[in-house]
């Protein structure tokens, strides 16, 4: 075959465009540090990148889920323990009235102070949440307890969180299982009987049990929450690690190793010098030059 001029020419400019698309490939890598720009530089890179960023972020919605958790249980904690101490003193100012120290003008006096504990322990249980009642179950929008009607609600549904994958977690305390438990009367009824007795000069030693037993149910459900909480943090632990994990992942999958980057532009910059000098020897000879 006749190799001419052109050919010589064309070839060579070919094999020089393939070296700047080789001197461009790696200053991409050295600028952006990834082995790839765009999923045609590596396809097999590009989707194992897709699948591994889907997981990190499931596992970063997972960890918003358990802030939301650990905000609600938290705050659920922390209005039990109110309720709890507001329970114990309702047993102080029981104990005292039934001493027979006490003539009625204490007793009704004492029954004041009850009634603002009952109204306060109201409050307790219409705790929100970032404009949510947290005791309400999934009805988080309506007051669990409204004492001008006189109504509780007895809502059996439970707030489930996903926080893991295939793994949700109940993260409130429903008003019936808080204010009633298995006693036989809510708390409230409880208190406004107590209350009318005080008022009407009566015997009201016989509510102590009674008081005990709403506290205990209030300590039980704490107690309950706690090992819910727990949980959670163990979940969270988990998730952390896998995390870390697939970042790792993600780093290993993507990113370019710079040493290796370097050598190759070096390689590559060598390489095309050489050609662009080849390259000026075999585009040098014009007509001029054969006719001399």
């Amino acid at each position: 075959m006749r190799i001419t001029q052109s050919m010589l020419t064309n070839n060579m400019l070919r094999n020089l465009s393939s070296s700047y698309e080789r001197l461009g490939k790696f200053q991409g890598q050295l600028n952006t540090q990834k082995k790839i720009t765009k999923p045609s530089d590596d396809p097999v890179v590009a989707i194992k990148g897709m699948r591994y960023r889907t997981d990190l972020k499931e596992i970063e919605q997972y960890q918003r889920n358990l802030s939301e958790g650990y905000n609600w249980m938290e705050s659920a904690d922390d209005a039990m323990d109110k309720m709890t101490q507001a329970l114990h003193r309702v047993r102080e100012l029981t104990v005292q009235a039934s001493t027979g120290t006490n003539g009625a003008d204490e007793k009704k006096n004492i029954a004041i102070e009850i009634e603002q504990l009952k109204e306060h322990i109201a409050t307790i249980a219409n705790t929100k949440v970032g404009n949510k009642y947290i005791f309400n179950g999934a009805n988080t929008n309506e007051a669990p307890v409204d004492l001008t009607s006189n109504q509780i609600s007895s809502s059996t549904s439970d707030v489930l969180l996903e926080v893991s994958k295939g793994v949700q977690m109940n993260v409130n305390v429903k008003t019936s299982d808080l204010l009633k438990g298995s006693n036989t009367n809510d708390i409230f009824t409880e208190l406004d009987y107590l209350i009318d007795d005080l008022n009407s000069n009566g015997d009201v030693g016989k509510y102590l049990e009674t008081l005990d037993s709403h506290a205990s149910n209030v300590l039980a459900n704490r107690a309950d929450l706690g090992a819910r909480y727990n949980c959670i943090e163990l979940i969270d632990d988990r998730l952390r690690s896998q995390e870390v994990i697939a970042t790792k992942i993600i780093s290993e999958n993507e990113d370019a190793e710079m040493e290796k980057v370097i050598i190759g532009l070096t390689t590559a910059e060598a390489v095309h010098r050489a050609a662009l000098g080849v390259g000026a020897k075999i585009m040098q000879p014009t007509l001029m030059d054969f006719l001399r």
